[in-house]
């Protein structure tokens, strides 16, 4: 093609010095690399399928390039792409260098479904990928094993085009600058209606840098400082006022959706209504509004597409705005993040199918997502492989009537179509969605059965429904267990067990625990992931606040005072490493990762919340407990860093306003003192913690434990609770605030009384 050029005849941008050529003359030599790639997939075995549709005649891949090397599922993906991909590191920049190339950079995750489509329709194509081979160094990031390195570049997207998405597509100069970015490209103009393909972008891009390499380089180097300075944290205020949650509930609902519940518009996603931030301000200052508006997006939810309706859990988020039709990747973050929301509205609602809803998400967690060692994995894809081998998008979990018929035959097939929604035109490719949006009265009269009898029968009919879809070919699973993300999952399940008292979710979140903190007693770093049972990468700021917050609610649930020192130590850890000490709050690294181009300290609440909301809240309730100065001081500096964000944007931090709604209330410490046993499941206790478990109760801590204990370690680490003794030998409950405790009782309907009282705003 005319288009196409030589990049071996451009001058590079500048001339490579001694030591650029001693450092790409010092990479490995393409006879040694050959060998280790070879040796690389044969240690796969004869059951390994390449990822590619380039094949030779026995099956073998055609292409194999250095992603074989790495451990991410993402990078692996695209191991046999006919692009020569690197991953991140020194030789890909340094073999930049020496070539005068500009760099490509994709970044993308293994669960992403638009990836895999750029990855199949651009990464696949042989003429694009000898475009990018001999004119660009292709490097490929998994965000989730690095997601400093995403932050940085989503940032420059963002404001080069005002939104971002994965596959996030970057252009760099050598020395990691961006010059031009963009999402997902088709390969070539006129694919899927685009005026210009990866290749012409490619082109254009690449022809601008060989053209005039240095006056790239100066723009990269003008947007660069652009982008640092625009990202550059403000300088600390005021303590945030309490009004900013008046403020945001009123925010909340200019943008609720009265028809759908949740956010107007689409698509739709999970975090972007403050449900938890909603039920604190229903619960202070008995607006009902509050709780209806969080009420009715978790029914709309659970009802429609997006909640897997026989398997449990959520997908990612819906594509519409009823939540009917969902993109099908599961994250392991939203179910345990969900998990907890529906929790918590059962208790605030009193309404049991929000617990039921907990139930399923989690059973689902401990089904498909718990790995050999009780820790859990990353997420599930979209897509999964047809009967001819093609992967299609909600294969999986879609139907069809004669799916129906042939799996449970004419009676069973009429139920769960009438139940599910399932139709002949479907909504995806001809498939349905499962829905369960209709009354079950109004589906009961429709097949001639009594509600009870409906019920019945579906709960015959789901199981077995799960049963078959469970022989299907399933989507791809990734296995990468990060820290930050089993923090959430170890907090569901232990807030899971105090409220619904179930053994199986206590046993799941300390043993989870067990393993995640397993490095710190060994005398190791906490990592970021844990890659086939190994550690790997250093952890970033947020997994050791969020697995910190977990370990909180293990203490509560078992009062062992292990837990509050190893939260303890996560969080004195995150003071030294990460804290911004002249304004205040965390960076995401550390001194010791990586340099890039910007150091971020996270300012936004998304899909997962950001590590400064996390680390105030966990302060406070650090403080709580410990009675401990230090944590308080640290809960005020970052909520007053971080005050400006909080007046201009209050739900661009929902997450953190729940720490600002702790500060500003009188949070209670429950201390239940037993005859014997520990922890929330305490038999003793158990008349005590149902009243808890029918009441929300946010900004609260909780022990349960014997007099001995409360005279031990115990007592050391939570000075508030030593004392505190039994009544006539009967479990006592003890309702402290700001220092100051309420009369003992053993009495529960006392203990009802007092948690009943409504602590309104100041």
């Amino acid at each position: 093609m005319a288009l196409l050029c030589d990049c071996r005849r451009h001058r590079p941008y500048r001339p490579a010095s001694a030591r650029q050529r001693t450092d790409a003359s010092a990479t490995e030599s393409p006879l040694a690399l050959r060998e280790r790639l070879q040796r690389a997939l044969a240690a796969r075995g004869p059951s390994y399928v390449p990822r590619t549709r380039h094949r030779n005649p026995d099956g073998a891949p055609r292409y194999t390039n250095r992603l074989i090397l790495e451990s991410s599922p993402y990078l692996q993906q695209h191991a046999h792409n006919p692009v020569d991909w690197y991953p991140w590191g020194d030789e890909a920049f340094a073999r930049a260098r020496a070539l005068g190339r500009p760099i490509f950079l994709s970044v993308g995750y293994s669960t992403c479904h638009w990836c895999h489509v750029m990855e199949e329709e651009s990464f696949e194509d042989e003429e694009v990928a000898r475009y990018l081979n001999d004119h660009y160094v292709a490097i490929k990031v998994d965000r989730e094993e690095r997601p400093d390195i995403d932050a940085v570049y989503m940032a420059f997207l963002q404001a080069l085009a005002g939104s971002g998405g994965w596959p996030m597509s970057v252009w760099l100069t050598p020395a990691r600058e961006p010059f031009f970015a963009g999402t997902y490209f088709p390969p070539r103009a006129g694919v899927r209606g685009t005026r210009r393909g990866l290749l012409e972008v490619l082109t254009q891009q690449g022809g601008r840098f060989a053209a005039d390499p240095r006056a790239v380089v100066a723009e990269a180097q003008r947007l660069a400082g652009r982008l640092r300075a625009a990202t550059a944290p403000e300088p600390a205020g005021d303590f945030p006022s309490s009004s900013l949650l008046q403020s945001a509930r009123a925010a909340a609902a200019s943008r609720f959706d009265a028809a759908y519940g949740g956010s107007r518009g689409a698509p739709k996603f999970p975090s972007s209504f403050p449900n938890r931030l909603l039920l604190r301000t229903a619960a202070r200052s008995g607006d009902r509004e509050d709780l209806r508006r969080v009420t009715e997006t978790l029914q709309r939810m659970r009802a429609g597409g997006i909640y897997d309706q026989v398997g449990g859990g959520f997908h990612r988020y819906s594509t519409d705005e009823r939540w009917r039709v969902p993109h099908f990747e599961k994250m392991l973050y939203d179910n345990a993040l969900l998990a907890v929301e529906y929790l918590e509205a059962g208790q605030a609602s009193g309404d049991a199918s929000f617990l039921t809803t907990t139930r399923e998400t989690l059973d689902y967690l401990l089904r498909d997502m718990r790995s050999g060692d009780g820790v859990f994995f990353s997420a599930t894809d979209a897509d999964s492989l047809s009967a001819d081998g093609r992967r299609e998008e909600g294969l999986f979990f879609t139907w069809t009537p004669a799916e129906l018929r042939a799996s449970l035959g004419d009676t069973d097939a009429a139920i769960a179509r009438a139940w599910f929604g399932v139709d002949d035109l479907g909504q995806v490719a001809g498939r349905s969605v499962l829905r369960a949006e209709r009354p079950i009265d109004e589906v009961a009269r429709e097949l001639g059965l009594s509600p009870a009898a409906l019920r019945d029968r579906l709960a015959a009919v789901g199981p077995r429904m799960l049963a078959i879809r469970s022989g299907r070919p399933a989507p791809l699973r990734d296995e990468k267990v990060i820290v930050a993300w089993n923090g959430l999952a170890v907090s569901a399940f232990a807030r899971a067990a105090i409220v619904l008292g179930d053994a199986i979710y206590a046993e799941a979140a300390v043993r989870a625990a067990r393993v995640l903190t397993a490095p710190l007693h060994d005398g190791r770093e906490l990592p970021h992931a844990f890659v086939g049972g190994q550690a790997h990468g250093r952890a970033f700021a947020d997994d050791h606040v969020s697995l910190a917050a977990a370990l909180l609610d293990v203490f509560e649930l078992t009062a062992d005072p292990r837990w509050l020192s190893d939260a303890i130590a996560l969080m004195d850890t995150v003071e030294r490493s990460f804290a911004d000490p002249e304004r205040g709050g965390y960076y995401l690294t550390a001194e010791h990762h990586e340099r890039l181009l910007l150091r971020e300290r996270p300012d936004y609440d998304g899909p997962v919340p950001s590590v400064n909301s996390v680390a105030a809240l966990t302060s406070l309730r650090l403080l709580a407990l410990t009675g401990d100065g230090r944590f308080q001081q640290r809960a005020e500096t970052t909520l007053r860093a971080f005050s400006s964000t909080l007046a201009a944007r209050p739900l661009a931090l929902d997450q953190m306003l729940l720490a600002l709604d702790w500060a500003t209330d009188a949070a209670r410490e429950i201390v239940v003192v037993v005859p014997e046993g520990r922890g929330a499941l305490a038999t003793g206790a158990r008349p005590f913690l149902d009243v808890v478990r029918r009441n929300l109760q946010p900004n609260t801590v909780l022990l349960v434990a014997t007099e001995a204990e409360l005279s031990g370690d115990l007592g050391r680490l939570v000075p508030s609770a030593q004392g505190k003794r039994l009544r006539a030998g009967q479990a006592t409950a003890y309702v402290c605030e700001r220092g100051s405790c309420r009369l003992p009782t053993s009495d529960p309907p006392e203990f009802a009384t007092v948690l009943a009282e409504v602590r309104p705003y100041p």
